[in-house]
């Protein structure tokens, strides 16, 4: 029987805290700079410590320099009797992020100049943004634009951009070793769940669950604003970045299709090879796709001067879903079960991770005997004893010092986790060593 407290930790379980995650950060407006991104991660901070760090207006970072900060109380567009038509309050989706302060009185012939719709999804809010170019707008549904009469319309938005700081927050999970994986997710989008509440969720119970042991790596977990978020981390970490051996953005973790996971630009990264290795074992549908430098931080994180393996997990990709960056991207388009599903695939590639070393053949010369250690016997009186120990006779005849686990595994044919096994078994024994 499960109790309550058993629940909590199983799949289901933790999809519905995940998705009760989701929909308590779904209203906050978030962009890329601002009080909304300090609003998300001190919810985040509920869940996980987090180290937060403020970067102030004007700092340069690599060829970039961060941005005056934006905020937001209200903004609305009502008609001649007071009504508001399109209400900021209703959803932060309603307003072009980084508009700046407008208080008018105008013809709806003019103020269409500023109205953001999807006319090919008339029911839907599309999300659009203006960082970097002095602007002002309003997104609606186009069913709502058309029902718009002529006239005078008053427009308010009640924001301010001056100097500031760009936040973003980092979470280390200290490992045996301190070389890094990092994981790294964006928090600039306002109310859009699946992009990127999901990614953000699944990394903070990835992190949970890591803390539950030592792992191999030290763990650092990013929450940072798409693009300049992660160009700031990296320049302000350059004394760090030899010490990143495998990384991962996580963005769209939350829908109904099927995993997708995008290699890293080296394309033969550590984390590629895992990746591709797990979700093939799993049988779960999955497609793997080549690097390109168009789609979220992985391009920042993999760019030449960097060129970390860091590869990028999604279900359906970017712009790849009808929902994508519109109001219909709700709490309701996101589901538990993906969720969990997503966070199970990050769990099982970084024990993989974790457990794929090099070894070394203390005995090369002939086939040692196994017999008279007993190791036969420690791995053997199962329907998987042969596996077991043609799994042994592999990782003996690679033990090298160039072969890794995952080599083994794939050349002989074998599960991982039934190598990894014979692996500890002849460690164990003094017939290898790491």
């Amino acid at each position: 029987m499960t109790t309550a407290a058993d629940a909590s930790t199983t799949g289901a379980g933790l999809g519905r805290q995940m998705h009760a995650l989701v929909e308590r950060l779904y209203p906050l407006c978030r962009s890329i700079t601002g009080d909304g991104v300090r609003a998300t991660l001190e919810i985040v901070g509920e869940y996980l410590p987090l180290q937060i760090h403020e970067v102030p207006t004007g700092t340069q970072v690599l060829d970039w320099t961060v941005p005056q900060e934006w905020n937001i109380r209200d903004a609305y567009i009502a008609d001649g009797t007071g009504r508001r038509v399109v209400d900021f309050a209703a959803s932060s989706l309603h307003v072009l992020g980084y508009s700046v302060p407008v208080s008018a009185t105008m013809p709806l012939a003019e103020l269409r100049a500023h109205l953001h719709t999807l006319p090919d999804q008339p029911d839907l809010v599309p999300y659009r943004t203006s960082y970097y170019k002095p602007d002002w707008g309003f997104c609606l549904s186009q069913n709502t634009l058309d029902a718009l009469p002529d006239g005078d319309y008053e427009v308010r938005i009640d924001s301010t951009l001056a100097d500031g700081h760009l936040t973003y927050a980092e979470h280390v999970i200290p490992g045996q070793v301190p070389e890094e994986v990092i994981v790294s997710c964006h928090v600039c989008h306002p109310s859009l769940a699946n992009d990127n509440l999901a990614g953000i969720a699944v990394a903070t119970y990835l992190a949970r669950a890591l803390a539950e042991r030592t792992p191999y790596f030290t763990y650092r977990f990013i929450y940072a604003p798409g693009t300049i978020g992660a160009i700031t981390w990296l320049a302000r970490n350059a004394e760090r970045i030899d010490r990143v051996e495998h990384g991962l953005v996580l963005a769209c973790a939350g829908d109904t299709g099927r995993l997708t996971y995008k290699q890293s630009r080296r394309g033969d990264a550590e984390i590629d090879r895992v990746m591709r290795h797990v979700l093939a074992a799993s049988e779960r549908p999955h497609e793997i796709t080549e690097f390109t430098p168009y789609g979220y931080d992985e391009r920042q994180y993999c760019s030449p001067g960097f060129n970390l393996g860091v590869g990028s997990l999604s279900r359906t990709p970017y712009a790849g879903y009808p929902e994508y960056h519109t109001s219909a991207d709700n709490p309701d388009f996101v589901s538990p079960e993906a969720m969990a599903d997503t966070l199970a695939v990050c769990r099982e590639a970084f024990a993989l991770l974790d457990r794929n070393r090099r070894y070394l053949n203390l005995s090369p010369y002939g086939e040692p005997q196994l017999g008279r250690r007993g190791l036969y016997d420690a791995l053997g009186g199962r329907s998987d004893t042969k596996q077991a120990q043609m799994a042994m006779l592999w990782v003996l005849s690679l033990s090298d010092g160039d072969h890794s686990l995952l080599d083994v595994a794939e050349r002989a044919g074998l599960p991982f986790d039934t190598v990894a096994a014979a692996a500890d078994a002849l460690r164990v024994a003094g017939l290898i060593k790491a």
